[in-house]
């Protein structure tokens, strides 16, 4: 009887071991090719920021009383170019865009020493980002001319203006900053001092790592990661947030809940209200909502991992506000951004993308058929945003010279069983611990990269506050990268 127990027991684990080892088994593997004929956009500018940085140093000696005539001189100089853009029909080649790019960043240098105006130097990229996007409404935005010039101009002035923030006392950085109030006759409702129409584009920034990594990780590397949609119930005025997370899919938040949900910053778009489908039909933006709110409410729609816009099945965020324009015949996504490099292609691969030409959040700023109304930042989210950005960059740059995302093979056995539960939490409408959709390696490839981002930014973090006690002013952000690629190294050996 006892020999016969320990056969059974024996057996079990034999059996239990030829489960584990088959477990073991890894998933095969998509080549990952680079796109051909494409390369990610490069400032090319080193030797430009690091005059920078030494006009900025000779500013913080010269005091503001020895550069607020230079002050004044660069702000009316701006103020001439956007006369320019705001009475002409350009071209993206026209010399006028470079020397205001370089005149605003000049410009930032100074008030970073002397932050008296940083409130009219956040005035004038409004009306610089507003410019810009009306004069590209002419351009072929899918062309590498236009996309450069309007990604140099908007992407390029909000960093000069947040750098200047980030130099200055914290409590001189508005949370909330409102920029233009879109006319629009869709149901509204106020959320933190701004008016939000129903149909309205919240593009937002999320705390994860991997939020930085969707953010940074295709040719024009940008500050969003996540597109929700407004929708405002026109007999309630009940405000409802459409959006589709990793865990659950397309759902349906309150404000509540969206907000409590990390951002590091938010920007809301309108569809600009001399739209030509808009002055056919001014609730437009609402009848595209109330089929997406409708849609939300009456099926489930997993995630898109694959990051496919051509499958309406399944929706990663960006399609559920492409999906509800689409569906009332506006097309958003004027350029569509391309993930070129070998390094993030292989990367985001192993994390399930399979579409390398695709609809980013960050496009939505660029697209010249929407308006911004109004951005929520402040200091410590401005800072986190820098430190994840630098970090998740730096680790693109390892990536591009062969560095794979790892994973403790051994923990695979138990992260497919734990995948196996969740697939029964999914059946009956729940969440499980690995999101649909997602493999169990690739939710160990995401740990182990959430892991040492966090530890390089940890280190990132301290490798800043000695460069600000030995300088006296916090790294700018090409200062910050030098120091990333310390910390990064430094948490690969440890």
């Amino acid at each position: 009887m006892r020999s016969q127990w320990i056969r059974w027991f024996l057996g079990i684990i034999a059996s239990l071991v030829v489960v584990y080892l088959l477990l073991l088994i890894p998933n095969s593997m998509t080549p990952v090719l680079p796109a051909p004929g494409k390369d990610p956009f490069a400032w090319k500018r080193d030797e430009y920021w690091s005059f920078l940085e030494s006009k900025f140093k000779a500013a913080r000696s010269a005091g503001c009383a020895g550069v607020s005539s230079t002050i004044a001189q660069r702000f009316s100089q701006i103020d001439s170019l956007l006369g320019r853009l705001q009475a002409e029909t350009l071209l993206p080649t026209e010399p006028v865009f470079s020397e205001m790019e370089t005149t605003f960043f000049d410009l930032g240098v100074l008030l970073a020493a002397c932050p008296s105006r940083v409130g009219d130097y956040a005035r004038s990229f409004g009306e610089l980002r507003g410019a810009a996007k009306d004069q590209s409404t002419y351009w072929n935005m899918n062309s590498q001319t236009g996309r450069d010039c309007i990604y140099r101009l908007l992407y390029g002035g909000r960093t000069a203006v947040e750098e200047v923030m980030l130099q200055s006392p914290s409590g001189i950085v508005p949370q909330v900053s409102v920029e233009r109030n879109e006319a629009s006759a869709t149901p509204s409702a106020t959320i933190l001092g701004v008016e939000i129409h129903s149909g309205d584009i919240l593009v937002s920034r999320g705390g994860a790592p991997t939020s930085a990594l969707i953010a940074r990780g295709n040719d024009y590397p940008g500050n969003f990661s996540h597109v929700a949609l407004v929708h405002v119930d026109e007999n309630t005025s009940l405000v409802s947030i459409i959006e589709s997370h990793i865990e659950r899919g397309v759902a349906i938040a309150t404000v509540e809940n969206y907000l409590a949900d990390t951002k590091l910053r938010v920007m809301v778009l309108r569809l600009r209200s001399d739209h030509p489908a808009l002055q056919a039909d001014p609730m437009l933006p609402h009848q595209a909502a109330k089929y997406m709110f409708e849609r939300a409410r009456a099926e489930h729609i997993p995630y898109d991992f694959a990051m496919n816009t051509r499958d309406g099945s399944r929706m990663f965020c960006s399609e559920v506000v492409s999906c509800a324009y689409g569906h009332c015949k506006v097309k958003l996504w004027a350029g569509l951004s391309n993930i070129s490099s070998v390094g993030a292609r292989s990367w985001l691969s192993a994390f399930g993308v399979r579409n390398f030409t695709t609809e980013e959040p960050s496009d939505l700023e660029y697209d010249p058929q929407l308006r911004v109304v109004a951005e929520w930042r402040d200091y410590d989210t401005l800072y986190k945003d820098r430190l994840d950005n630098a970090v998740v960059d730096v680790m693109l740059e390892s990536a591009d010279y062969g560095a794979q995302l790892q994973f403790n093979w051994y923990m695979l056995p138990v992260a497919r069983v734990i995948k196996t539960y969740s697939s029964i939490l999914n059946r009956f409408g729940s969440v499980g611990p690995v999101p649909e959709g997602m493999t169990a390696t690739a939710a160990l490839r995401n740990k182990w990269f959430s892991k040492l981002h966090r530890k390089t930014v940890a280190r990132l973090l301290v490798l800043a506050q000695q460069f600000k006690q030995t300088n006296g002013y916090s790294p700018p952000y090409w200062e910050l990268v030098k120091l990333a690629r310390q910390a990064y190294t430094s948490s690969l050996k440890s």
